[in-house]
């Protein structure tokens, strides 16, 4: 399952490198835990949850169905 979330996150990174800042995989847990490590902009940003819940949960989500939600470390 962890090449996959690798895999949607790089279709993501371009859109969060275009604006300074970039997400690191730190680990994705048995349960369906994805784990993130928001960089660069996106790390101070007040819109970071924002981005995190409704822009890189959902994508998750939506083609691996295995994960259960995605939290910023």
């Amino acid at each position: 399952m962890k090449e996959k979330v690798q895999a949607v996150l790089e279709k993501v990174r371009p859109s969060l490198q275009a604006d300074g800042g970039d997400v690191q995989l730190v680990d994705v847990t048995s349960d369906g835990v994805v784990k993130v490590r928001l960089q660069g902009h996106c790390a101070g940003c007040p819109m970071s949850q924002m981005t995190l819940k409704n822009g890189i949960e959902r994508l998750l989500k939506s083609e691996v169905p295995e994960v259960q939600r995605v939290e910023s470390v």
